[in-house]
């Protein structure tokens, strides 16, 4: 709703809650849940022992811990926690909940950037990981950053609004350092209520380059 101003965070508290009312919180017999953070990421308070307890009652067969890091120095995840810590923490799970039938691999989620390419690419040859998905988070320089966007958006077609975030998505497939992407259209969280996520919806050309990356790449 455009003319609701409370803080982006309290809208998605409001949306977060009802999901759970209408029953999406209650997922069971799902194969896998592959995209979990934990007290290794700055932006979650989940303890790894709760998701196991959790993915048991439900029956979820396999879980992969992908915590974050970052390479930006201006970025929340930028030295948050060691790789050492975060591999102790998931392979102990692991060692203890095989025997329930509960596979715990140990995954990270790498915040990309062309400009650290490099960076990731040798850093991951040095930190195997049994799953890596890539992801194109707001950074301190965005133009979707909450003290710019406005200015950003204004009087530009949606194509070219939106260009920046989905070339760096494309690059991310393109690198080949991901398994997987992660939320490839995450920009509309941060555009409202300039570009509602209708007009997104509305304009599916959009996405069709990120999805010819992923298919030549097979990321």
């Amino acid at each position: 709703d455009p003319s609701d101003i409370r803080r982006r965070a309290d809208v998605e508290q409001d949306v977060f809650r009802a999901g759970l009312a209408a029953g999406l919180g209650d997922a069971r017999d799902l194969p896998l849940d592959s995209h979990l953070h934990t007290v290794r990421s700055p932006d979650a308070n989940a303890m790894l022992e709760a998701y196991c307890i959790l993915a048991a009652e439900r029956g979820i067969a396999e879980l992969a811990i992908t915590d974050h890091v970052d390479f930006d120095p201006t970025m929340p995840a930028y030295g948050f926690a060691s790789f050492a810590d975060r591999e102790r923490d998931v392979r102990e799970a692991a060692a203890r909940w095989a025997a329930r039938g509960l596979a715990i691999r140990f995954g990270v989620e790498v915040t990309y950037e062309r400009a650290f390419e490099e960076d990731i690419r040798g850093w991951l040859r040095r930190h195997p990981h049994d799953y890596v998905i890539g992801s194109v988070h707001i950074s301190a320089e965005s133009p979707y950053k909450a003290s710019s966007v406005a200015s950003f958006t204004a009087g530009r077609p949606l194509a070219d609004i939106v260009a920046p975030y989905f070339d760096e998505v494309i690059g991310a497939a393109r690198s080949g350092l991901f398994d997987t992407i992660g939320h490839l259209d995450f920009v509309k969280r941060y555009l409202v209520p300039h570009i509602m996520p209708a007009q997104l919806a509305a304009a599916p050309e959009l996405y069709e380059p990120v999805l010819a990356a992923l298919v030549d790449t097979g990321t």
